[in-house]
């Protein structure tokens, strides 16, 4: 394992957000504190509890999986797709650096900031609304699977994409309407019972459902089948990106 390969990535990558703080850390914390006042305002006034839970409360671990779920990907994608564009990803293609190595060094460094970000939430909701975290153990595997899988979600978008334009193709019109649907304000036990079965083809249901139930132990489904999905998508993503670098599919071209 060529480590120096892997922490130079990693520190060129996490060095980028130290330049762009504004776009990476800040804007993301002030547009998620907006949905928690917006959301924990408007409709917690009509809505005090879900399941015992008081609904600013409830919101936070689905708000939380919002941003991680499309920093994660953006993070990753743009990550990958910059030295594609600008073509320095041919030098490091023909560096002494294995392919695990890469990917190690550029979904570490997306997951890393996701994470980051997701515990500044987490602390910024603690000053709207009481939490308590009934399992912190689950809670940071939750968190840090979650990160992991979609930051190689976004390694496989930023190779597949020409474009900036389609960048923001999957996060905008995919993952961000999967995340609001899928139980991010709401719990779908709520939802009528056919509208409850078609939501459950929805992957986005079971990452929030089994973070929250880390903080509440209440959950739309089993924490055992959550991380099961989680695991699922893991090793398919995994598969994809061993593919890519199997095929050269998008990066020797």
């Amino acid at each position: 394992m060529n480590l120096p390969a892997i922490k130079a990535i990693y520190k060129f990558e996490m060095a980028r957000t130290g330049r762009t703080l504004l776009q990476s850390i800040v804007s993301p914390v002030i547009s998620t504190s907006l949905y928690f006042v917006v959301f924990g305002a408007a409709i917690g006034a009509r809505i005090t509890e879900i399941e015992g839970v008081p609904y600013g409360a409830f919101i936070v671990p689905g708000l939380i999986m919002l941003m991680l779920l499309t920093q994660s990907v953006a993070n990753a994608s743009f990550g990958i797709y910059f030295p594609r564009f600008t073509g320095t990803i041919f030098e490091l293609l023909s560096a002494p650096i294995s392919y695990l190595e890469i990917v190690i060094g550029y979904v570490g460094a997306a997951a890393t900031k996701s994470i980051i970000l997701g515990l500044i939430i987490l602390a910024t909701a603690w000053l709207f609304v009481p939490i308590r975290i009934a399992h912190p153990f689950w809670m940071v595997t939750f968190l840090v699977l979650t990160a992991a899988t979609f930051s190689l979600l976004g390694f496989i978008i930023g190779v597949w994409a020409d474009g900036f334009e389609k960048l923001q193709l999957v996060p905008l019109l995919i993952i961000t309407p999967l995340t609001f649907l899928g139980g991010t304000f709401y719990s779908i036990s709520v939802l009528p019972p056919i509208w409850q079965k078609v939501t459950l083809l929805n992957p986005v249901v079971y990452l929030i459902s089994g973070f929250r139930w880390s903080f509440f132990e209440i959950a739309d489904v089993s924490p055992g089948v959550s991380l099961a999905m989680i695991g699922l998508f893991l090793a398919i993503c995994l598969a994809l990106v061993a593919w890519i670098f199997r095929t050269g599919y998008r990066l020797k071209s």
